[in-house]
């Protein structure tokens, strides 16, 4: 039995509709509800609204979070992802499903963790209190929370990648005279660049618009522990709707940008593999020369 060639279309296009209508339904609309608006009053209660002290701090402090997890989580996630592929040790399996923890538990049920083990009543408060150490309801305290949440990111971006790699590149860098360092540096961080970045932009994304784990350590305090989302909660719920929309279209116009960077890094990967394919392919194309 044969099947037309037209008939075979219409599944395609049916289920490339169904994508376009959710993705114009759930997030093309809701961008653009939001960008109008924060504008319905004019440029100029936006500008007020997003430059108004609260608003400015909530800002530093959402960029100053991720400015600080983002590189560490990049460090935590090279080094577990290097650990988890190129040795064999005890305890193997319970490290891989201890990294994969934030995606299990709710961000609401992180804070509380870190509330009663870095509170003023909990378990190392006292010590704290003593050493006179603020965490909870701190800077800190939205630092950890934010470093606990976007951990993982980075590392199960490497893990799958170095695992398909495996070590024999690694195992011949280091039978020809090259240090650990070196052996890193020249095999193996090429060979993870595009991974890494996708991991660190996720990361970032994440770090900028948590909201569950922030909340419950930040202690809501205006012009000190309010990041973006929460501060766009606060307005939003003083009914100051246009200062809400205005801030929460900064908020997306930071995660435009990085998905923006996300589609740059996959269309330059792209590119790189079709050019290599490109050059594979023409170099098995010349004839060989027998004498």
């Amino acid at each position: 039995m044969f099947v037309k060639k037209s008939d075979s279309y219409w599944p395609k296009y049916c289920c490339i509709t169904i994508t376009l209508f959710f993705l114009a339904l759930f997030l093309v609309l809701p961008l653009v509800v939001v960008f109008e608006e924060a504008f319905r009053g004019g440029i100029a209660v936006y500008l007020a609204a997003i430059t108004e002290p609260d608003a400015r701090a909530a800002v530093v402090l959402t960029l100053l979070a991720a400015v600080v997890a983002v590189p560490l989580n990049a460090v935590f996630g090279i080094a577990a992802a290097w650990v988890l592929t190129k040795f064999e040790f005890r305890g193997k399996s319970l490290l891989l499903t201890l990294i994969d923890l934030p995606f299990a538990v709710p961000p609401v049920i992180a804070g509380f963790l870190f509330v009663l083990c870095l509170g003023t009543s909990g378990v190392l408060g006292p010590w704290l209190d003593a050493a006179d150490i603020r965490i909870i309801f701190a800077v800190p305290g939205i630092i950890i929370a934010t470093l606990f949440i976007t951990f993982p990111f980075v590392a199960r971006e490497l893990i799958p990648l170095m695992q398909e790699q495996g070590v024999e590149e690694e195992q011949a860098a280091r039978s020809l005279g090259a240090s650990g360092f070196k052996t890193f540096w020249h095999v193996t961080l090429p060979n993870i660049k595009w991974a890494l970045l996708y991991g660190i932009i996720l990361c970032n994304a994440r770090a900028m618009g948590e909201f569950g784990a922030v909340s419950v350590v930040s202690g809501h305090i205006r012009g000190v522990t309010n990041t973006m989302p929460l501060q766009i909660e606060i307005l939003y719920n003083e009914y100051n709707f246009p200062a809400a929309f205005a801030v929460a279209s900064l908020l997306a116009l930071l995660a435009l940008v990085t998905l923006a960077v996300k589609s740059a890094l996959e269309w330059k990967l792209r590119r790189e593999r079709l050019l290599s394919s490109f050059e594979d392919g023409i170099i098995g194309e010349q004839p060989s020369h027998e004498y």
